[in-house]
């Protein structure tokens, strides 16, 4: 049964490799939309929002500390710097359902792959409070954007009754992102040139989605006398 999906999907995804070195675990939730064919391949695109509050990075605001150990706002009273991680991806995908250990043809073993973009980046709250050397564009001497190419694998399962009333996947879900960083200068580290060499931003975790059912209207039958 061919059909339209347009699912909902949560993963949870632990950083590895070069990404690992500024994050901890990060959510991500995200849409997959695309079409399934008669014969069970999948064509089409996913798209993920990245985040969590675990930041390995130290040191980053050292340089605002005072005497006494704390971080002053524009009125000379204590503040509260807040930094979390943030990212962004989209990847276009082809897949198949291999109907295997299913109840009929549409469930199965599902696999997918892709390519795509990849964005993450460091951010920056001081809840409310104004910090002259973190605010507006100065953020972006902190933030670590970094930005490049993204690729996927998913392995799962996909179950999905005939009349199209319940289709649910899950399963283990891995991406790699080529990326580099895009900012010119640190301010933390105002001396030590950015580097400039492709990062490899591993992230490995588990995926779950819910397709939301679409119908086609049923024609109706007219009688005449």
């Amino acid at each position: 049964m061919s059909r339209v999906w347009i699912g909902a999907e949560y993963g949870g995804n632990w950083p590895q490799a070069d990404l690992a070195e500024r994050y901890g675990f990060m959510n991500h939730i995200g849409v997959m939309t695309g079409f399934k064919s008669s014969k069970n391949w999948f064509y089409g695109l996913q798209s993920s929002f990245h985040f969590g509050n675990d930041i390995r990075l130290t040191g980053l605001f050292d340089h605002l500390i005072d005497s006494y150990g704390n971080i002053t706002d524009v009125n000379g009273d204590i503040a509260a710097v807040l930094v979390f991680p943030r990212g962004f991806n989209i990847n276009a995908c082809i897949g198949k359902i291999f109907p295997v250990l299913g109840s009929n043809k549409n469930s199965g073993i599902f696999v997918h792959t892709g390519v795509g973009y990849l964005l993450h980046r460091m951010k920056i709250e001081t809840n409310e409070q104004v910090i002259p050397q973190i605010e507006l564009d100065y953020k972006k001497g902190y933030d670590r954007l970094t930005t490049g190419v993204n690729i996927h694998q998913f392995v799962g399962y996909n179950f999905m009754l005939n009349d199209g009333g319940y289709h649910f996947y899950g399963g283990v879900y891995a991406q790699e992102g080529f990326t580099k960083n895009r900012r010119t200068i640190n301010f933390d580290e105002p001396d030590v040139p950015v580097s400039t060499e492709l990062r490899l931003d591993v992230q490995i975790g588990f995926k779950l989605g819910w397709v939301i059912p679409i119908y086609k209207r049923q024609p109706k039958d007219f009688y005449f006398n």
